[in-house]
């Protein structure tokens, strides 16, 4: 029975209710990073290579719960975590789902990122549905500390998140696009087409970020049949 581990981050209650339906002989392993979600305590530790130690972490994870083999569906900075481990780990990846990610950020991405240091500026819904999770006080910290992160990681590797590693990476990819994106530069798409292996193609015109939770139905359709199309076969 294949596994799919994917991340919660409170974001993906349409995939974790849906997909064991439409994939009954996978298995679901939605888990969140430390310091995120429903992995508090500890405080999310934004040192370092933050998003190798997401990777190793996930890996041993899903070791831990014998399944050495199995296929990420990653979104945003989910999608960092997971081809740094499709990288170090080609013969364990099988597939690669993702959407909203990248392998750099653009200076315009980190000065957007610095303009929202403060989340009592952000929009009412999108700051409440954090606090909700984080509370107040803690999701203000940790945003404020992934900003000084990202200004450090600007300082040190010019925004570089995993570019290096998109040429080990052996797994068939869907790469998934809403359009009309907010949080990510234009160029990833073609950056990622250019520099990845890109089995399966798919945008979403009037899509933005979360195009898993607008379109759940349609989304979550186009990543079983991924699955499947490549599980069946095998």
């Amino acid at each position: 029975m294949p596994g799919i581990l994917g991340s919660i981050w409170t974001d993906f209650a349409p995939q974790v209710e849906q997909l064991p339906k439409l994939l009954p002989n996978h298995t679901i392993i939605a888990w969140d990073p430390p310091g995120y979600g429903k992995s508090i305590p500890p405080q999310r530790n934004w040192q370092g290579y933050v998003f190798d130690d997401d990777a190793q972490l996930a890996m041993d994870l899903m070791s831990a719960l014998g399944r050495p083999t199995f296929s990420f569906v990653a979104w945003s900075a989910g999608t960092m975590s997971a081809m740094i481990a499709a990288s170090r780990y080609p013969h364990n990846i099988e597939k690669l789902i993702m959407w909203g990610g990248a392998a750099y950020l653009t200076p315009s991405e980190i000065k957007f990122y610095k303009s929202s240091r403060d989340v009592s500026k952000w929009p009412e819904q999108m700051r409440k549905s954090m606090e909700m999770i984080y509370g107040a006080d803690n999701f203000a910290l940790t945003w404020n500390n992934m900003v000084d992160y990202i200004c450090v990681l600007e300082k040190e590797r010019g925004g570089d998140f995993c570019k290096s590693h998109l040429k080990n990476i052996k797994a068939p990819i869907f790469l998934l696009h809403g359009r009309r994106d907010p949080v990510k530069d234009p160029e990833h798409v073609p950056y990622l087409k250019k520099h990845l292996k890109i089995e399966r193609y798919h945008e979403f015109p009037e899509g933005k970020h979360n195009i898993h939770l607008r379109y759940p139905d349609e989304f979550n359709r186009l990543v079983a049949d991924f699955l499947l199309d490549q599980s069946e076969k095998s």
